[in-house]
């Protein structure tokens, strides 16, 4: 078998097949109404667990993986920006899988699908809630009930986040890397015969928005944290357009992601923590963007039962009393496809 090490670079996670992941700071959504995507504001800092063995918890060592600080109800994203060839990832919230709400499994499944496909899916904001939104990933505290783990399993147990990658079949990836080849040789041959019009279409998924520095004072932070979920914003999670068996059936590689108070991160890496969340009216009157991402050749996924009735962590923590300031119509910017119906050509 190939080297099953998820690597770290940075804060950025590459795991076995060249999956790769980043965490991403963002601006926390009101928990009513249906919103563009916030921007990033910054990288978490990741580190190994290994390096602090003598100032973590026994389970953290045992269960391995790297950890990352966040403050209560602070919002992220996850970014698979760099991903090349085909992955399919499994992104679980407390060992319950982000995009089908089952619990977490060593397999693909299809009905309903556990993964997400890259790089064509360029980022998963939170977990799928179905017809083109998904309901933001938001740290919670562990004993509340208020994590999608606590709510969909009755119990929190896990905590943090895991990541699962599977590659393709060696047949597939075989097949995938000859049909590139000789898509990247023809679009050299136009190019010096000067017939190309602009460049192929980029392997990886878009780039990342944009950061920025934080506002603000530091909430309250708790001694263990996993993923509950806030407001609601226009993101589809891709269905996979390959059949089942185009995936290996084992994963090449998976880790598991801590998540730390960020007292606890000081205590630990001897690190200052990031700078406290992004406030909201701050942010809006920067003229800071947000946006609307469109993919017009991809089907999004259904809501699964699991996830229809995990409730927001407002429900559990209380109202967020923090004004909203909506973006104005010019801050939002459309990613990928613009919408709309395409227009037919004819002869000229």
């Amino acid at each position: 078998m190939d080297d099953t090490s998820v690597r770290i670079d940075g804060n950025r996670l590459t795991l076995p097949g060249g999956a790769t992941v980043r965490f991403i700071r963002t601006l926390r959504l009101p928990e009513t109404g249906t919103h563009p995507l916030p921007p990033g504001l910054g990288e978490f800092p990741v580190r190994r667990v290994s390096d602090y063995a003598d100032r973590v918890p026994e389970t953290w060592r045992a269960r391995g993986g790297v950890l990352l600080p966040v403050y209560l109800r602070e919002a992220m994203w996850l970014s698979f920006a760099g991903t090349r060839e085909p992955a399919a990832l499994q992104v679980g919230a407390g060992k319950v899988c982000a995009v089908s709400g089952r619990p977490w499994s060593d397999r693909l499944s299809r009905d309903p699908q556990n993964y997400v496909v890259l790089p064509r899916q360029p980022w998963l904001d939170g977990i799928n809630s179905g017809t083109g939104t998904v309901r933001q990933f938001v740290a919670v505290p562990l004993g509340m009930g208020a994590t999608v783990e606590g709510q969909v399993t009755g119990e929190e147990v896990w905590g943090g986040v895991q990541l699962q990658a599977f590659t393709l079949n060696d047949a597939e990836l075989a097949r995938w890397r000859e049909e590139e080849r000789r898509r990247t040789e023809l679009a050299r041959g136009a190019a010096r015969s000067g017939g190309a019009f602009g460049a192929p279409a980029p392997l990886s998924a878009p780039a990342a928005p944009g950061s920025a520095a934080g506002y603000g004072g530091a909430p309250r932070s708790a001694p263990a944290m996993g993923l509950g979920v806030g407001g609601s914003m226009r993101q589809e999670v891709y269905r996979d357009q390959r059949p089942l068996t185009d995936w290996a059936e084992r994963p090449a590689g998976r880790v598991f992601v801590h998540l730390v108070t960020p007292p606890e991160w000081h205590r630990i890496t001897g690190e200052a923590p990031p700078p406290s969340p992004v406030d909201r009216a701050a942010y809006t009157r920067a003229g800071l963007p947000w946006y609307d991402y469109y993919d017009q050749d991809a089907h999004d996924l259904a809501p699964t039962e699991p996830l229809q009735d995990v409730r927001p962590v407002g429900d559990w923590i209380g109202d967020d009393y923090e004004p909203w300031q909506p973006p104005a119509p010019h801050q939002v910017q459309p990613l990928g496809d613009a919408p709309g119906k395409p227009v037919q050509d004819g002869d000229w």
